[in-house]
């Protein structure tokens, strides 16, 4: 089984906000691939069900974006899933909006939930990172907890990798990318 997670915040407030963009996909890779409802465990909402051939959990974190890494590890250990069948979704503002970057490994970029899972997991998951931008202006936290100006162009970002996932999870990084940067565009 591959475990996919969706960072984020829980609650209403947090709902349309940049650092719940990992939320958004998770959401919308449930709906497209008609996982059943969410339920609670392991300190976050999960669902089971297949993307493609994969059977896949995703998660979402319910303990805020800091302690991501406590419901990562509890659902990774009671299915026995090994660091590198685990996919993280999650916010980055060092790429701009709309970019999405694939890569196994590395730093946490001084992102909280990534420390987190390093510190829960270690670091050789899969990391989507979700470019959301940086303010000219202002604090970062400022900036990821506030609500994106378009979240339309962020759905239908989240619709482009969902109906793309299997590229990537049958190990095709490059094809992933590509199709989502060739159907982005349009």
């Amino acid at each position: 089984m591959l475990l996919l997670v969706g960072l984020g915040n829980p609650g209403k407030q947090y709902e349309f906000t940049r650092h719940n963009v990992g939320f958004v996909v998770a959401d919308t890779v449930a709906r497209d691939f008609d996982f059943p409802e969410f339920s609670s465990k392991y300190d976050a909402l999960v669902s089971v069900g297949n993307v493609g051939l994969h059977r896949a959990m995703i998660v979402k974190p319910a303990t805020f974006m800091n302690r991501s890494g406590a419901a990562v590890l509890k659902a990774a250990s009671m299915h026995k899933i090994p660091a590198e069948q685990i996919t993280v979704f999650h916010d980055d503002a060092d790429l701009q909006h709309g970019v999405v970057k694939v890569k196994q490994g590395g730093g946490n970029a001084g992102h909280n939930g990534l420390r987190s899972i390093d510190a829960a997991i270690g670091c050789q998951y899969w990391r989507v990172r979700l470019g959301v931008g940086r303010p000219d202006a202002g604090s970062l936290s400022g900036h990821v907890l506030s609500d994106f100006h378009d979240f339309d162009s962020v759905q239908q970002l989240a619709h482009k990798i969902s109906a793309n996932l299997t590229e990537l999870l049958d190990g095709n990084v490059n094809g992933f990318i590509s199709k989502i940067r060739c159907d982005h565009a349009q």
